[in-house]
């Protein structure tokens, strides 16, 4: 236990009770924010006379002398009570006792790690952005790259590359606008809030959260340091992420082997068999599939750690703590060796022959037999599917229908006649054709694709202007902040 802390209600802890519960291991993520968080708790204490500026001025001093926590000699429980100890043993007991006037480590704790998170965040979503750079490069390479696009796993309807690109480029922009959304109610500071119900000090809640850079103050005191629910909404938001990430790990992964063909992962990605010499194996992108299971196990954990807990701080909170810094490490390990093997993916330009794709514009026919012939479009599906299954059934492509065959089904299964010729039946079946006249609005045609293309760059530019807007706003209260600190630490003897 804490020095601090001793000969009061406590008199002493065993070495092994504190070694088990202390969050030091995790607090040292957090240490130079809770040096900040004294900093910015000080000049205020001395703007509202609660201290005067003589003694505001020494632990200012002694606190830019602190050293973060390395290996210590006593286990302290966390590195609030570090900080403190230390701040004491360099300015006495009368000036470094007062450190903790007006606030606790309840509200130190949860401002702290809004912090970090919100450093996190930062991070994260330059990641985003530049993964999503990357799929564009890649979509404009490949706008007339046609391969199958899948349902069920089976070969459905001819695409672009590019149109998957988009795709992907799509679902982690929901990503980015969630954590958008999230990161603004991460952004409110709990300092203030106390233990649970403030102080009866005149301290201004407002003046901390200005210099520590936060946009807003979590106002109810109870709420400010019981609430987790900023740690499940990222860790939610992080889950969603990383399942589109697997499911794109997963389609780049069958899509290289050699039943698909549809690309060739880069050899700097990709290892070899120890026995088998001929082996390319998918290394990377299986332990991407893998780690994005971590951060479903962590929200997990920090569900069923927040579900049972009554209102107020409990220390079952700290546990949640280190499931955050987890699960935004692993995801952001992911996208920065993702991004590497976006930019160097080879997409082959004879995909679509290299895979079972011959039914592919199975609908276009029947699409077709509804303009030419009038038939409605379930039976004309119904004509195409089983001339579809004799092709089939016989180890024919569907490049062999034919009129007769066409006639023949519908007769059988609709007991209707068709009029098609040779001519027209091939155009149904033309890939590059089907691409083309997919131009209605979200399809494959690369010019539909281009104009999408244009959108998702604009996108990436307003997303850019948001993280400079972000960063801009935290350093400026940096700025000013350092202008404050400055002020008190040149104040007159």
């Amino acid at each position: 236990m804490s020095k601090a802390l001793q000969g009061g209600r406590l008199l002493k802890t065993r070495r092994d009770v504190v070694e088990f519960s202390s969050s030091m291991p995790s607090d040292r993520r957090l240490f130079e924010h809770v040096l900040k968080i004294n900093e910015a708790h000080i000049i205020m204490l001395v703007k509202q006379r609660i201290i005067d500026a003589s003694a505001g001025k020494k632990l200012l001093q002694a606190l830019a002398t602190v050293e973060p926590p390395a290996r210590l000699l006593q286990p302290i429980e966390d590195v609030h009570m570090y900080v403190e100890e230390e701040a004491t043993k360099k300015t006495g007991l009368e000036i470094g006792g007062n450190l903790n006037i007006g606030k606790s480590r309840n509200d130190q704790v949860a401002t702290a790690i809004r912090m970090e998170l919100r450093r996190c965040f930062v991070l994260l979503l330059r990641s985003i952005v530049v993964t999503q750079e990357a799929w564009i490069k890649l979509s404009e390479r490949n706008l007339s790259t046609i391969i199958p696009g899948y349902t069920h796993l089976q070969p459905a309807q001819p695409i672009t590359f590019a149109h998957y690109s988009i795709a992907q480029f799509d679902a982690i922009q929901r990503d980015l606008e969630r954590l958008g959304e999230t990161y603004r109610r991460v952004n409110e500071s709990s300092m203030g809030a106390g233990a649970l119900a403030t102080t009866s000090f005149p301290i201004d809640r407002a003046i901390v959260a200005q210099l520590l850079g936060f946009d807003a103050i979590v106002e109810n005191s109870l709420d400010a340091v019981s609430s987790r629910d900023f740690i499940l909404e990222t860790l939610a938001d992080l889950v969603i992420l990383n399942v589109n990430l697997s499911r794109l790990a997963e389609d780049l992964i069958v899509w290289s082997s050699s039943n698909h063909k549809l690309i060739e992962l880069p050899d700097e990605f990709a290892s070899t068999s120890s026995i088998m010499p001929q082996k390319k194996n998918p290394d990377v992108l299986e332990v991407i599939r893998a780690r994005t299971s971590f951060t479903l196990a962590d929200l997990v954990a920090s569900v069923n750690i927040m579900k049972a807990l009554p209102t107020g701080y409990n220390l079952d909170l700290q546990e949640i703590t280190n499931r955050i810094w987890n699960s935004i490490d692993t995801t952001v390990s992911i996208l920065k060796i993702l991004v590497q093997l976006i930019r160097r993916l080879r997409v082959r330009k004879d995909a679509l022959k290299q895979s079972d794709s011959s039914f592919t514009t199975s609908t276009e026919m029947a699409n077709m037999i509804f303009r030419k012939c009038k038939v409605p479009f379930r039976v004309a599906h119904k004509i195409v599917g089983a001339s579809a299954k004799h092709l089939y059934d016989r180890g024919r492509r569907f490049s062999e229908i034919t009129p007769q065959l066409l006639t023949e089904m519908a007769k059988q299964v609709a007991g209707t006649s068709l009029e098609l010729g040779d001519a027209i039946i091939q155009s149904s079946l033309d890939v590059e054709k089907f691409v083309e006249s997919h131009r209605v609005e979200g399809g494959p045609a690369p010019s539909e694709v281009e104009r999408m293309i244009k959108v998702r760059k604009k996108l990436v530019s307003k997303s850019k202007i948001k993280l400079v807007r972000m960063t801009r706003s935290l350093d400026l209260a940096e700025k000013a902040f350092k202008s404050a600190r400055t002020k008190l630490i040149n104040y007159p003897r």
